[in-house]
């Protein structure tokens, strides 16, 4: 811990407005170096012969200035090369639609915070289409894509096809990835004010983007199959959401698997009162889940969501909508208002890669890659509780006592590791607490770096905050 003090003298306005440009000045200079630790808010205030108010709001400009990260019961940090970050990404709303991840990723850190498809070689394959592409669609690809040809709804109705489902590629509709084509039915289908129900824990960056456009999102329970029908159709008779945001197949991230009857009833409640659906297939498509998706059970009111970056590629932005009939229209014109319109390059990318049956043996490899990544989860982790399946690529560990997801992330964070807390999926303010993390296994390129990562974890588990300074 540093023995810096800022002379409350120097400058003009409040004092903690004086104090943090203090504050400021000294990271600059290097009197305050990366990584040190500023004194704790109480100390300072008696050693300066200010509040501790006066302290603390100092500590806040700081902090909104991307210079110093914090956290309660754990201190205050300098951060790496704060000249480097833009001054927009120390804004609190910023902060607060990006989640509890970090804004910028630090650099150097072993990545278990994110679950895009891991590297199986599909380089060449992509390399290869681009090529093609290129040489074929010269013209086509340096100007906006006006023509969207028959074989990219064709792709996109293979893709997204399910047991004895598959939609028609009419009611198909071709996005700049999932999460895009999630916010085109949103906006859609959906007007500022109306409800959406989310599930308290789940993909949350749909949540926030949905507040972001004026939609105010209701909260539902779940249990370890899924969404409980029973809260459900409470929430929809209490509160009228408009539609609800649902992950039937391998939740995220809890992993759970909604039985058949639950679907069944969901669809019913769905029908029942008039509420619009949207199911996230991302997972779900890489289980071989039976149970037929939602889509199947209530079409009118379902909109099926697919793509490739968990099992394909995550850059190469491809993703399709299954429509209720006569909605594909609308979800199309919807995508280009919010996400600007389709490259023709991704596009066409996308449908060969799905027609040539690229995609199926990279989904498959990435299956088979996550699966072995999977087993050495269940041999480091033996003896702690968490929800898995062997074709998903993240696993949601509940922690032993004393550990809080916070500070687990935190202490893991100064390990080397980035992982997500229980907070990053938390669709809305909730007072349920679940002690748990989300571990996601894929993106580190080789599975020497997973395994030296899952050891650091279960070194941390084992130690409990003893081998973590978590004092003030």
């Amino acid at each position: 811990m540093t023995n810096w003090l800022p002379d409350i003298q120097q400058g003009s306005g409040p004092l903690y407005a004086r104090i943090a440009d203090q504050i400021e000045q000294a990271i600059g200079n290097g009197t305050l170096p990366v990584g040190a630790k500023l004194p704790p808010q109480r100390n300072l205030a008696f050693d300066v012969g200010v509040t501790i108010g006066t302290i603390g709001r100092a500590y806040n400009i700081v902090r909104e200035r991307g210079l110093v990260s914090g956290e309660v019961g754990r201190g205050t940090y300098v951060l790496d090369r704060p000249e480097s970050r833009p001054p927009e990404q120390a804004d609190p709303l910023t902060t607060s639609l990006a989640g509890t991840r970090p804004i910028v990723a630090p650099v150097g850190k072993l990545r278990f915070d994110s679950t895009a498809a891991p590297d199986i070689g599909q380089g060449d394959i992509l390399a290869r289409l681009l090529s093609d592409i290129s040489r074929q669609h010269h013209a086509d690809i340096a100007s906006y894509a006006r023509n969207f040809p028959d074989h990219w709804f064709e792709a996109g109705a293979q893709w997204l096809a399910r047991g004895s489902f598959r939609p028609a590629p009419e009611n198909v509709v071709p996005t700049l990835g999932a999460h895009a084509a999630v916010v085109a039915v949103i906006s859609a289908v959906t007007s500022p004010g109306d409800r959406i129900a989310f599930e308290t824990l789940t993909y949350s960056q749909v949540s926030r983007s949905a507040g972001l456009i004026g939609r105010r999102v209701v909260l539902l329970e779940s249990d370890g199959f899924g969404l409980i029908p029973e809260e459900f159709e409470r929430v929809c008779a209490q509160q009228h959401p408009k539609l609800a945001f649902l992950m039937p197949s391998a939740q995220n991230p809890t992993v759970a698997v909604m039985p058949l009857d639950r679907r069944q009833a969901i669809a019913g409640i769905a029908r029942k009162y008039g509420v619009w659906l949207i199911e996230d297939d991302l997972y779900g498509a890489m289980t071989g889940d039976p149970a037929p998706p939602l889509a199947e059970l209530a079409p009118e009111r379902t909109f099926l969501v697919g793509g490739l970056s968990k099992s394909v590629a995550a850059g190469v932005r491809g993703g399709w909508v299954a429509c209720p009939p006569h909605f594909s229209q609308r979800i199309r014109i919807a995508h280009k208002m919010v996400s600007g319109g389709l490259p023709f390059l991704l596009a066409e990318l996308c449908a060969r890669l799905v027609l040539s049956g690229s995609a199926s043996t990279l989904r498959s490899r990435s299956v088979e890659e996550i699966g072995v990544r999977h087993a050495m989860a269940r041999d480091i982790f033996a003896g702690f509780e968490f929800n898995s399946h062997p074709k998903v690529p993240f696993f949601w560990l509940k922690l032993p006592d004393p550990w809080l997801s916070g500070t687990f992330k935190q202490a893991a964070l100064q390990e080397g590791v980035l992982l997500d807390d229980e907070d990053e999926f938390k669709a809305g303010r909730s007072d349920r607490v679940f002690h748990r993390i989300r571990v996601g296994f894929s993106s580190p390129a080789e599975r020497a770096e997973v395994e030296t990562g899952f050891q650091i974890l279960r070194r941390l588990l084992d130690s409990g905050r003893a081998g973590y300074d978590s004092f003030d």
